[in-house]
């Protein structure tokens, strides 16, 4: 259908509708907080969307809906954040952040078709993923959701798994709409409080926050979810210039926005800025919210304002066009269920995808005197309480942990692969011997000498720690970043056996490892690496994989550093605490391998922004390096950070083999939003610089005047 054609179809619709249809279309039901009989009698009243209902029950509340006066379809959503998740015989891709370690936007985008294909043989439309927010305060308990602290990357990264979700088309068999969410500033709460306020302006938010959303919608992003959070006070719910005149006006949204979880009734009692839930929804919806998730007492509310006069039809109609336009769009009327293969749900092909996703998401940090591979051992310890943890491999988000109470509740469902498996495959010549020596909550016990005991006579061993699914995830925030229980002292008694000795970190976000890292021999970060992360693992320790993944985030040594990321303001008195090393435990863009590689050459034509730099891997075997591009504006009329990443490109070289690599750049990559809030630039001295990763070492440098 043309776009004329869309509007005419949605504007008869709108004119056939009562105003009590109107704010039925805007309610999106939890079916999971409802009993059946209340979720058809929603379906019946015309509600636009539900949440969380899978198979048959889905099904007949869509049938339900059908059957009313004029046949609206139900749009059903669900959080397939990193696979189609809260189905057990999905496939479970790496967490969000994991995948960030790829740096590879082609890699994330098949996961994004992969995860569509499988959500719409489930018969649903809609997830709500990609998470765009920014893992800046590691405290923050959603670290794992994101891409990182980067709004360069995680807007490309943003932008390659909507383009996968929504595929060419919106009404394909699978294609399901993404949702950007958490709009916006979400996760740079005050102390990293989960829904607490932002502290910062709207020229800091443009600045920062504001990139990956606009890739969002220029990835042609069909919905967007606003934020629990507020700004200078003002919570995002009510906030008309964050939802109508920088998000409608000026990055030209023409989806739907549809409310986080109860945003409305959090208006009344948790955000006290509205009396009741009728000044909350009025307020919503004038905003700029189109649907209201979960927050039921939205349609009486709604009803009793409009017939006050308090809530105008006016506004009801903008919002139902809204989600109508996207209903026509995904052709619904016609085809209210996602006709997709039920084949597709965990099949070979998406099992593959994830195991490579695992390999790519693996960062090596450390290995001293070539700890790895393991070569020619007999018999490997294999320790820690996350080493044979699929609920910690798989983190947050999975049908563990919702909406299940209790993760420890759940059978396991495979195929999965842990850390413990995956080394008994890659080392079948080998003994291999497993202890989980110590706690890491209250439920687990500790037996740090039968570790020790166990280890002894190892040729290796590989330790697994982190953290788990119950210090992660939202409302999870953390005050201190250590390694909590006693895994420290668990990796202090097995360093005293002096066996080579690689620390392996399954864990939601980066932990504070000073101590740990300089006690171990090798350091991996393995983040959440899906079902099958223990297998790349062992591949990577087997010397079967070279690990490629860098770290979108950055290590602290300490939770006192925090806010640790890379693209910092300058002027700090010092430059460092006086207690704490100046640079960060490991650095943004860091990451080793199997082998190494020099940047030469490097040639830019301040005209036409052309840049080229010769890469040379000069080990013994093949690789890829991640060529990263930063920048900094010399002096600007606002301070403006000392390094910020605007391209980066993956390489693929053979042992000894050297490749010019070519990009071109834009004005707009040297950008800063001034204190008018407009997107500028600004002549004069910039220093672009490439390299290897964020840190001034690895980089080389070249200035010109723009």
């Amino acid at each position: 259908m043309t776009t004329q054609e869309i509007a005419s179809r949605v504007n008869d619709l709108i004119s056939q509708m009562t105003p009590e249809e109107k704010i039925a279309q805007m309610l999106q039901v939890s079916y999971a907080n409802c009993t059946r009989e209340e979720a058809l009698e929603w379906a019946r009243k015309g509600a636009g969307s539900f949440l969380h209902v899978l198979g048959d029950d889905a099904r007949e509340v869509q049938r339900t809906a059908l059957q009313t006066r004029l046949g609206i379809p139900v749009i059903f959503g669900i959080d397939a954040v990193h696979g189609h998740c809260l189905n057990r015989e999905a496939t479970i891709f790496p967490s969000q952040l994991s995948m960030a370690c790829s740096f590879n936007r082609e890699l994330v985008k098949s996961i994004g078709r992969a995860t569509a294909k499988e959500v719409a043989a489930d018969g649903l439309h809609w997830t709500f993923a990609p998470i765009l927010c920014l893992g800046r305060d590691l405290r923050w308990g959603r670290v794992d959701e994101t891409f990182g602290e980067d709004p360069y990357l995680s807007g490309e990264l943003g932008a390659a798994i909507i383009r996968g979700y929504q595929g060419d088309t919106l009404d394909a068999d699978d294609s399901i709409l993404a949702c950007a969410k958490h709009y916006i500033g979400y996760g740079d709460a005050v102390g990293g409080r989960d829904s607490c306020d932002t502290e910062m302006t709207f020229r800091k938010l443009r600045d920062t926050f504001l990139p990956p959303f606009r890739k969002a919608v220029e990835a042609g992003c069909a919905t967007f979810m606003t934020s629990y959070g507020s700004i200078d006070g003002t919570p995002f719910t009510v906030c008309p210039k964050a939802l109508r005149d920088i998000l409608r006006d000026e990055l030209g949204f023409e989806g739907f926005v549809v409310t986080d979880w109860d945003n409305v009734n959090s208006l009344v009692n948790k955000q006290f800025v509205c009396e009741d839930v009728a000044e909350a929804s009025v307020a919503a919806a004038k905003a700029g919210n189109d649907m209201m998730m979960r927050t039921l007492e939205f349609y009486d509310a709604a009803c009793q304002a409009y017939h006050d006069g308090r809530l105008s039809e006016t506004v009801l109609d903008e919002a139902v066009r809204h989600i109508l336009t996207i209903k026509v769009k995904m052709n619904l009327f016609e085809h209210p269920e996602k006709n997709g293969d039920a084949g597709w749900i965990g099949c070979e092909a998406h099992r593959a995808l994830a195991l490579q996703a695992a390999r790519e998401s693996i960062v090596m940090l450390k290995n001293e005197n070539q700890t790895l591979p393991i070569r020619q051992a007999k018999k490997i310890a294999v320790i820690g309480p996350n080493a044979d943890d699929i609920r910690t491999q798989y983190g947050d988000w999975t049908y563990f942990t919702h909406p299940h109470n209790d993760p420890m509740d759940i059978e396991p469902q495979r195929p999965y692969v842990t850390t413990l498996e995956g080394m008994r495959e890659a080392f079948k010549e080998a003994e291999i011997v497993y202890h989980q020596g110590c706690a890491m909550t209250a439920s687990q016990q500790d037996d740090i000498p039968g570790a020790v005991e166990a280890a002894k006579g190892c040729d290796a061993i590989v330790l697994v720690l982190g953290d788990n699914v119950y210090l992660a995830g939202e409302q999870k925030d953390r005050a201190d970043l250590s390694l909590s229980g006693r895994q420290t002292e668990l990796i202090r008694a097995l360093s005293q056996l002096n066996i080579p000795l690689t620390l392996v970190l399954m864990t939601s976000k980066p932990l504070t490892i000073p101590e740990e890292a300089e006690l171990a021999d090798a350091v991996l970060f393995a983040f959440n690496g899906g079902m099958y992360g223990g297998r790349a693992v062992a591949e990577v320790l087997a010397g079967r994989v070279n690990p490629v993944g860098r770290l979108p985030i950055t290590v602290p040594h300490h939770v006192g550093q925090v806010p640790a990321f890379y693209n910092a303001l300058p002027g700090w008195h010092g430059g460092k605490y006086v207690d704490q090393p100046e640079a960060p435990l490991f650095a943004f863009g860091e990451g080793i391998d199997y082998t190494a590689y020099q940047h030469s050459h490097l040639a830019f034509d301040p005209e036409t922004l052309h840049l080229s730099v010769d890469v040379t891997n000069t080990g013994a075997i093949d690789g890829i390096e991640t060529v990263q591009v930063y920048f900094r504006d010399v002096v600007a009329s606002i301070m403006t950070p000392v390094k910020q990443l605007i391209a980066f490109e993956k390489v693929a070289l053979a042992a000894g083999e050297t490749k010019t690599v070519s990009i071109q750049l834009s004005k707009e990559d040297f950008s800063l939003v001034n204190a008018q809030e407009e997107r500028v630039v600004e002549p004069g001295r910039f220093v672009v610089m490439v390299g290897h990763s964020s840190k001034d070492a690895d980089l080389l440098k070249y200035e010109f005047v723009l």
